[in-house]
């Protein structure tokens, strides 16, 4: 085992010691409708603290669809959405406050062309989080130095490759506080715009993420990587959870007939 390893189960154990309290995450009965097609058929999932979820599973089989929810860009039609045990589903919530309290990035990268980058990655701790400019510009520059993008915080985003634009989008989420990260990180597909080559900086960005012990919830198409960073997998197909177990067992040992099906056509051969 390796020390980054070693240092993942411990915060995955930590995460597991969590559960008795509350999760970070916790949905109950989940439902999502786009008309006559149902997306998300009874979604149950709890999330605890420090824990990295992958969410593996076909296009089409809900994984975007889930993190919208939970982010509430998405509505729900039936069932309970709980962060840190606050009933974020009640329509009377102020989203926005709840939204302040998660980080999610998404397969594009969304970053405003006019902005530098400095100032794509301080605009929310700005102006959601009240974060004076001073501080918020300190721990931007400190988040980009530790993935060496520090020398292009004056630049803007059409000069970043694509995995560059990626990893500061990521920053961009986690930027939010003075101190800690956000409560709960949502990745959405975050290598699949990306060219192959560029991919791999981006998941060493996540995988350092994990190891610090930051919640994480993430859809990937990513197998070995999500075999790698996770502490389990939640296989979706059809809007159901087929398969919930901690990646090794999911992945060594997967107990549904549509999972070993599923891992056959998408997991790439190891060595």
């Amino acid at each position: 085992m390796t020390a980054s390893s070693g240092a993942h189960d411990a915060a995955g154990a930590a995460g597991a010691a969590s559960v008795d309290r509350a999760p970070v995450l916790s949905l109950r009965g989940v439902r999502r409708a786009y008309g006559d097609r149902l997306v998300l058929r009874g979604i149950d999932l709890d999330v605890a603290a420090h824990e990295v979820v992958a969410l593996v599973g076909a296009s089409g089989s809900g994984k975007s669809t889930l993190l919208r929810t939970v982010n509430l860009t998405e509505p729900i039609d039936d069932g309970v959405i709980r962060l840190a045990g606050d009933d974020v589903s009640d329509p009377r919530v102020d989203a926005d406050r709840v939204r302040a309290r998660i980080g999610i990035v998404f397969q594009h990268y969304n970053l405003f062309p006019h902005l530098s980058v400095l100032d794509n990655v301080t605009l929310a701790a700005r102006l959601v989080h009240r974060m004076p400019r001073a501080a918020a510009q300190a721990r931007a520059l400190e988040l980009l130095g530790s993935i060496g993008l520090g020398d292009l915080a004056r630049a803007y985003p059409d000069r970043l490759s694509g995995g560059q634009q990626q990893r500061v989008a990521i920053v961009r989420a986690i930027a939010t506080r003075c101190c800690c990260p956000p409560e709960l990180l949502l990745l959405d597909e975050v290598t699949s715009a990306l060219d192959p080559e560029l991919v791999g900086e981006v998941l060493e960005l996540v995988r350092s993420l994990a190891d610090r012990g930051t919640t994480i919830v993430m859809a990937t198409h990513e197998m070995a990587f999500a075999r790698d960073v996770a502490d389990r997998v939640v296989f979706l197909d059809d809007g159901l959870i087929i398969e919930d177990a901690p990646a090794h067992e999911f992945f060594s040992a997967p107990r549904e007939a549509r999972t070993r099906a599923f891992l056959t056509r998408f997991l790439p051969p190891e060595g």
